[in-house]
């Protein structure tokens, strides 16, 4: 068994984990280890392949500001470019060094008595660490549905997070369970090649046009060229996404004033009226995460491809058993279904203070923290895309970097000054998270009639930022002590009595 000794420990290697190695590298601290369960970096880019992978947020705004790539092939990027760009920024900034592959985390356990962290993994190592970062990221951890007979399906079967390559789905006959971001990518890139498919839909998603196409040689020598082209170019996008949060928390009647238009896009490229009401969502425009795509609805309207809205009894050993007793046969079985976002986010036992464990504490209450990176009675621990940091309008990295930043500027406190540990105040944590709450039970996501992974079983949005990304820049652009326990290292007090015995038997 191996034993690994470390400052700080930065679980995960997708955009939060490269970009917290990035950030300590340049701030001239490179004692860390990064962990990573799978045999490579990326994250959810190196997890996610099935067909059809892409970003649907713009390339240019996909990326950290402070390595901006001018060779994106197309506006919106997809799943092996993106990867290749993480890959770059990894040995760019030289982090392989540091990386553990085919690590992964199934205990961390806080020690009150000198203020570090002792993590174990699943392949027998321990590690010990002065701070720890979890950036696991919350599309991390695949969810599979609650069916009665799941296992039970004798034909080929997987996860779309855990795409079988090996498995030639030409000619088949596919179920895909699920409507949303994964699926619609899905549909249309297998649609021309199997016998017949099936999409299993128990709440449609509103679909909006995609505005993609291929970047310009001229664009890109551009960009090269004369760099500030493409950061103005970026700040454009910026200011239009931020603009789109006004409708999410501050004014839904902009989401409905759109609407009408997505309604009308509808019914333009779906033919069938039976389709179309099947796919037009009864919920407010922004209500579930909305998706972008030119080529899912002309998918469905392809004679191999069916749309079942009957809801999924059972799993069988040939297929699926809808809920008006009609059985489904198929070859290959699809679980377009998604991440725990919202719910079992604590991915393996996190014990600490007072031998308090993470999961029961947010299975209680709700992931909470404050501003999604410090965990009351959790010292000395940080997290990068932690609860209420997700966006419905703009860039995951945006909102990366901004922790990142934050985390950053935590841990000189430990450089100036003999800290043993930092533990951010529960009333800190508990005024936050009730403003927060506050805010989002006006937004969209709330009023707007829907249920979504956005929200827990019971009802709580502990996945989304409420408002824009300018004000989390601003909250996280210091780091303020007052608000945490500081706890100092204790000098050792030597006696008289024990100096003078010293002093003999020297």
């Amino acid at each position: 068994m191996s034993t690994y000794n470390t400052d700080i420990l930065i679980i995960g290697t997708g955009f939060g984990g490269i970009c917290m190695g990035i950030k300590l590298k340049e701030a001239n601290n490179n004692n860390f280890i990064m962990l990573e369960r799978d045999p490579e970096l990326g994250g959810t880019w190196y997890a996610n392949t099935y067909p059809g992978a892409e970003c649907d947020v713009h390339s240019h705004l996909y990326q950290y500001s402070f390595e901006p790539n001018p060779n994106w092939k197309k506006m919106f990027g997809t799943q092996e470019e993106i990867l290749e760009y993480t890959n770059h920024c990894v040995d760019k900034y030289n982090l392989r060094p540091n990386v553990h592959l085919s690590a992964e985390v199934n205990h961390a356990q806080y020690n009150e008595e000198d203020g570090t962290w002792t993590l174990k993994t699943k392949q027998g190592k321990t590690y010990h660490a002065n701070k720890v970062i979890i950036a696991g990221g919350g599309l991390s951890r695949i969810a599979f549905p609650d069916i009665k007979g799941i296992n039970s399906f004798k034909g080929e079967k997987f996860h779309s997070a855990q795409w079988n390559h090996d498995y030639d789905y030409s000619n088949k006959r596919v179920a895909i369970i699920g409507s949303g971001a994964s699926a619609i990518q899905i549909v249309p890139a297998i649609a021309k090649k199997v016998k017949s498919l099936s999409v299993f839909q128990r709440t449609p998603s509103w679909v909006i046009p995609k505005p993609d196409r291929e970047i310009s040689t001229v664009e890109k020598t551009l960009f090269k060229y004369l760099p500030i082209t493409q950061q103005l170019y970026r700040n454009a996008l910026f200011v239009r996404n931020e603009l789109f949060a006004t409708g999410f928390v501050i004014d839904q009647r902009v989401m409905k004033l759109v609407q009408p238009q997505v309604e009308k896009y509808i019914k333009k490229v779906v033919k069938d009226k039976s389709l179309q009401e099947k796919v037009t969502p009864n919920y407010t425009l922004g209500c579930k995460r909305i998706l972008l795509s030119n080529d899912y609805y002309p998918a469905l309207n392809r004679d191999n491809v069916e749309v079942v809205t009957e809801g999924i009894d059972a799993i069988t050993s040939k297929g699926i058993k809808t809920k008006d007793g009609k059985q489904h046969e198929f070859d290959l079985i699809v679980f377009a279904t998604g991440f725990k976002a919202s719910e079992d986010v604590a991915p393996f036992p996190i014990i600490g203070k007072n031998g308090n464990n993470l999961k029961e504490i947010w299975d209680e209450k709700g992931a909470e923290a404050y501003l999604g990176v410090s965990i009351a009675g959790f010292p000395n621990a940080f997290m990068v895309i932690g609860p209420n940091t997700g966006l419905g309008h703009s860039s995951m990295i945006l909102m990366i970097e901004h922790s990142v930043h934050y985390i950053i500027e935590a841990l000189k406190t430990y450089n100036n000054k003999k800290v043993k540990s930092i533990d951010v105040k529960q009333k800190v944590q508990d005024d936050y998270n009730a403003a927060i709450q506050k805010r989002l039970n006006k937004a969209v996501w709330s009023q707007g009639g829907c249920a979504s992974w956005y929200k827990t079983k019971d009802g709580k949005n502990t996945t989304l930022w409420p408002g824009f990304t300018f004000e989390f820049r601003a909250r996280t652009l210091f780091f303020d002590s007052s608000k945490y326990n500081v706890e100092y290292v204790q000098p050792k007090v030597v006696s008289k009595k024990n100096v003078k015995k010293d002093i003999v038997l020297n």
